[in-house]
């Protein structure tokens, strides 16, 4: 198998030019249309001075164009730095700003958001723009316009990537008040997205739906890779809708499904929702406990989910349950680990390495992260133990049939909808509004979305309003991340230590929710 994405696309294409690549609700290219869509994009990129090693930003939804965009930078040696759909201005002007792009492609809009003004103001900044769907302005190049005419100049050697360059840059949030920029290689890229189809049973026949985002691991390291390694057809939604990713599913007989708990839920609640029009689906990807993942396969009747344990500094996944072990087996754990993937376990308290059938510290070797880059890689001395092991800050142990068992985490990430979001990340937004004294944010469980977030305010003074720090928000932050309660209070309780006393904060957040649900009923 091809040890860089670009050979990878060039193989299957070889083998397989009219099998279907990708499929989206308005188009769809096979793979012999999409490398030289991405041979032609390369071309452009080379003669305009790209080369290898520079960073390329990509700020497009799940579209065809993304692909093309990304196949043909890594053809020249590029390294693809994809940002966030939902990032504000603030948010944008700061990944942009850590990522050290030479050239960024983007749309104009997604949603209801309105990339124009943040675009015209990074051109004059002097970063070149590369624009989708630009109405009317000759500020940008046109995407439409980019890719190279006529014949497509063949690579010198030495020119285009390597198995061990990075590939991808992928921003994800952490215990820290700003996102990480995580480093990508190829070969881990490839090796591990293999392993991950091979724990499903993908082959080139299957339709893998996806409406998770590329620009995250459970996108563009897992979903994307699990299929261009198996010769396999994407199945692309922009974003997720439950009713359409149902119309697809049925429409294009989808044999795998990249789902999260959130997504899973809409789907079997969706009013035209039923188990006929999911019966195609043989298999898939989710995240979740046990009665989340049993949703999943006994809802949608996937008679061959897989359970997954993983996070973007792992390659998306680092541990995947055969999807022909029995139900009960894939419910009750996340898994073996994938070939090239190791696991240990420290205790919490001594720091010691301790039998891995105790509960403790999760560390993971093999396929992690070679180190963060931008303003994040002041932490890569911390990220890693002495002999190379990545410290997950999850608390987990492995089975007697060496099945790994997610049991928490010892950080206070909160997991929203399948999607992480750092309490430093939102305190620090929130803290920034003028009547915000202090703020503590934390997790609490819900049935729907995994864990919704708490907010606790010491306000400034008696003029502090919930809705004003709610708009103020919405200007900082992306939606998911902002807070779904926000609490006024005199004082954040704290630990003997002075620490804040995060615990006691989770139990009294879910007693002031129960007591409202309570008196609304």
């Amino acid at each position: 198998m091809s040890r860089t994405l670009d050979s990878l696309l060039k193989e299957q294409a070889f083998l397989h030019a009219d099998r279907l690549a990708v499929i989206t609700p308005t188009n769809s290219v096979t793979y012999g249309q999409l490398h030289e869509r991405a041979s032609r994009v390369a071309a452009r990129l080379r003669n305009d001075g790209i080369v290898r090693g520079d960073r390329v930003g990509i700020l497009v939804s799940n579209r065809i164009e993304w692909l093309e965009i990304f196949f043909g930078a890594v053809t020249v040696g590029a390294v693809v730095v994809p940002f966030s759909t939902w990032s504000t201005s603030a948010e944008l002007e700061a990944l942009v700003e850590d990522a050290d792009l030479k050239i960024l492609f983007a749309a104009t809009a997604f949603g209801d958001r309105d990339f124009m003004a943040d675009l015209q103001r990074l051109q004059g900044e002097g970063l070149r723009v590369v624009a989708l769907d630009a109405p009317g302005t000759d500020m940008f190049d046109r995407y439409e316009d980019f890719p190279a005419e006529g014949p497509v100049e063949i690579l010198p050697p030495g020119a285009g990537s390597s198995a061990g360059d990075d590939a991808l840059i992928l921003y994800t949030s952490g215990s820290t008040s700003v996102p990480k920029a995580v480093r990508l290689a190829h070969f881990g890229l490839i090796e591990n997205g293999f392993n991950i189809g091979e724990r499903q049973g993908l082959s080139g026949t299957d339709r893998i739906l996806l409406s998770a985002p590329l620009f995250w691991a459970y996108g563009g390291a897992n979903a994307l890779q699990a299929t261009m390694t198996h010769g396999a057809t994407l199945v692309l939604l922009e974003k997720f809708d439950a009713g359409l990713a149902l119309d697809m599913i049925e429409r294009h007989s989808c044999t795998s499904i990249y789902t999260l708990p959130a997504m899973t839920g809409a789907l079997v609640r969706h009013p035209a929702f039923t188990p006929a029009r999911t019966a195609s689906v043989r298999t898939g990807v989710t995240i979740g406990n046990e009665e989340e993942f049993l949703l999943a396969a006994d809802g949608l009747g996937i008679p061959h989910l897989c359970n997954v344990y993983g996070l973007t500094e792992t390659y998306g996944n680092c541990a995947v349950t055969w999807h022909e072990w029995p139900q009960e087996q894939r419910a009750r754990s996340q898994g073996t680990m994938l070939p090239g993937q190791l696991i240990r376990i420290r205790d919490e308290a001594t720091g010691e390495i301790i039998p891995s059938d105790q509960l403790g510290l999760i560390e993971i070797g093999g396929y992690v992260t070679p180190g963060y880059s931008g303003k994040s890689a002041a932490l890569n001395g911390d990220i890693f133990t002495e002999d190379g092991y990545y410290r997950t800050g999850d608390i987990g142990h492995l089975n007697e049939a060496g099945g790994l068992i997610f049991s928490g985490r010892s950080t206070e990430m909160i997991k929203r909808a399948g999607i992480n979001v750092s309490p430093a990340e939102v305190e620090a937004a929130m803290a920034r509004h003028g009547s915000v004294a202090q703020v503590a944010v934390v997790g609490v469980t819900d049935d729907r979305r995994g864990e919704l977030i708490f907010a606790y305010v010491v306000p400034t003074g008696d003029g502090a309003s919930v809705d004003e720090i709610y708009v103020f928000l919405r200007a900082q932050i992306s939606k998911y991340k902002i807070p779904d309660w926000i609490e006024f209070c005199d004082d954040l309780p704290l630990t003997v230590t002075g620490k804040l006393h995060r615990k006691q904060m989770k139990e009294n957040a879910k007693d002031l929710m129960a007591q409202r649900l309570r008196s609304v009923s």
